[in-house]
């Protein structure tokens, strides 16, 4: 039985839609963790200081990770290791393990000794809180998941190469339970460093998750001194993925900053809408692009670039024809999303309008942020590392620049603010401020999607003008849904109030439901291609019953 278990966890899927979907499937569960995750925290709570704290202090380490662990992370890895013999795998995951060991555990410790004045230099509003020293424990114990989680991305490279998909989606899902174990066991007598520890214990299970392939495959990485001569082409490579995560981590840093200013809850209110939003990009962006880059990396190194246009042409029809469809469901379904699923406990009627405000504004940026992820995936195996990196660029000056000026503008003239409540329904509730700092990262996604559709030409010529029908077709259908899951919702209300949890799941359910079936019926009627993919992958997935790994690196030992 254990047998038939590993075979089944380690078994290769060879079709795009096919792993996209189950992908996007573990994700989901990976999700809904995450989403009882940020139900536990806002129950006990509430859109307060003690979330802000929590949030605010996982910006100096992802900042680290960003900056560090992505320099030898699996995206710079896998054209590398992709087909190579086995003791090349082996050596170049051992220095890539070394590197990062070494040199991100030195940059953390120095980090660790200045975190106190680091944290009150970029918060300065929390050097008085009577909960400042937790606030600098939990960044210190932190500081070391960066670590585990870049070394969890050098084995998962042996992981997505050889197409073991469902071990590479289970990692998050058992980080995650390792964040609900400190929450739930941990914090009530550790306080806030309790949630650090169950950080931690997440990212330990996250990186051995990836250790049965790697160790399967013969590649497993030792602890060398780390070669300069065999690291410089890698994080030469490296450095503009670096830079480009480097530059969306201190957008989000800058933001949460701005946030601050809001007023206390704002940060909470930012990361809990902003964790919302990334439950339909994580299903539909992220599980495609991260199925579409080992074929993408593998056909470019083949030449192959018709094929390398398709691949990346049918991955963004289907990023786009779904995507569409989850940001309008969730505009209208805003408010019964975050009231389902954060409202809990100290998490009051007024977190719950303003939190779902928040997240209809960054819906309507899930379309050029699946487009931006997945751009980069292709820009990467094109060797065209750089670009990310600039769209990057633009988004921060757009994000960071449209909240300060809005939210300038909107202390300025009182009845900016007055609109801006009023469009989003959130008249009287405090904090609305936090409204403009949402504004300013929606156009900054608008705009990196914008331009990453735009230069997709220089890898791969045509794509971007045959996603126009997908794009037309795709917000078509959308808008049609959208209109009658409203109507849906509008009827229910008039039938059943929403004065349970279960009449506000009920509703919010049923109208997704009618939302996507009046979707899908306008596609049919339109034949649309992405919907008759869709049918047909999911009649022929099934995941392969293959009892035993069988790895897929070159064995050869001659050269």
């Amino acid at each position: 039985m254990v047998t038939r278990l590993f075979g089944t966890l380690t078994a290769p899927i060879r079709g795009l839609h096919q792993a996209a979907y189950l992908l996007a499937a573990l994700t989901f569960a990976s999700q809904l963790l995450a989403l009882l995750r940020d139900r536990i925290f806002a129950g006990a709570f509430g859109a307060g200081e003690t979330l802000d704290l929590y949030y605010a202090a996982f910006k100096i380490p992802d900042l680290v990770f960003a900056l560090v662990a992505s320099l030898v992370s699996a995206y710079v890895l896998i054209p590398r290791i992709a087909g190579v013999r086995k003791e090349e795998v082996q050596k170049l995951l051992s220095q890539a393990a070394s590197f990062l060991f070494i040199g991100g555990g030195i940059i953390c410790a120095v980090l660790a000794w200045l975190m106190p004045q680091m944290l009150f230099a970029l918060f300065p509003n929390f050097v008085d809180s009577p909960r400042a020293d937790e606030f600098i424990l939990l960044a210190r114990l932190l500081l070391i998941q960066p670590i585990l989680l870049g070394l969890s991305g050098v084995l998962a490279s042996v992981t997505q190469v050889n197409r073991r998909f469902l071990l590479f989606a289970l990692s998050p899902i058992l980080y995650n339970i390792g964040i609900i174990v400190g929450a739930l066991f941990l914090y009530p007598s550790m306080g806030l460093s309790g949630i650090g520890v169950g950080v931690i214990l997440g990212s330990i299970a996250h990186l051995l998750i990836n250790i049965p392939v790697v160790a399967g495959a013969g590649v497993f990485p030792s602890f060398v001194v780390p070669s300069p001569k065999v690291l410089v082409s890698v994080i030469k490579e490296s450095v503009p993925r670096s830079l480009a995560l480097s530059m969306g981590a201190a957008t989000l840093f800058l933001l949460t900053m701005l946030a601050a200013v809001t007023g206390a809850g704002g940060i909470a209110v930012f990361a809990l809408a902003g964790n919302l939003a990334a439950v339909p990009l994580s299903l539909i962006a992220a599980s495609y692009a991260t199925a579409a880059f080992p074929v993408l990396a593998k056909e470019m190194n083949e030449g192959h670039m018709e094929a390398f246009a398709a691949t990346l042409a049918a991955a963004a029809r289907h990023l786009i024809f779904w995507s569409a469809i989850l940001a309008i469901l969730t505009i209208v379904m805003r408010a019964h999303i975050v009231r389902v699923v954060l409202g809990t406990g100290a998490f009051d009627w007024d977190d719950t309008r303003l939190t779902a405000a928040v997240l209809g504004i960054l819906a309507f940026a899930l379309v050029p942020q699946g487009l931006v992820l997945l751009s980069a995936r292709a820009f990467y195996a094109a060797g065209r590392s750089w670009m990310p990196f600039l769209i990057q660029i633009l988004g921060l000056l757009a994000s960071v620049g449209g909240a300060a000026g809005t939210l300038a503008l909107a202390r300025t003239y009182p009845f900016a603010r007055d609109f801006m409540e009023a469009l989003m329904r959130v008249e009287g509730v405090q904090g609305s401020d936090i409204l403009f700092i949402a504004f300013g990262a929606m156009l900054g996604y608008i705009l990196m999607g914008i331009v990453a559709l735009l230069t997709l030409r220089t890898v791969a010529p045509g794509v971007a003008g045959s996603l126009v029908r997908p794009i037309m077709e795709g917000t078509g259908a959308a808008i049609v849904g959208g209109t009658v899951a409203y109507w849906t919702l509008a009827l229910m209300g008039n039938i059943a109030p929403l004065s349970t949890l279960a009449s506000v799941l009920a509703q919010g359910l049923t109208a997704g439901i009618v939302g996507v079936v009046a979707a899908a019926g306008v596609l049919f009627l339109l034949e649309n291609k992405e919907f008759k993919d869709i049918r047909s992958s999911l009649k022929r997935f099934a995941l392969p019953k293959t009892p035993i790994y069988n790895p897929t690196f070159n064995d050869r030992t001659d050269s």
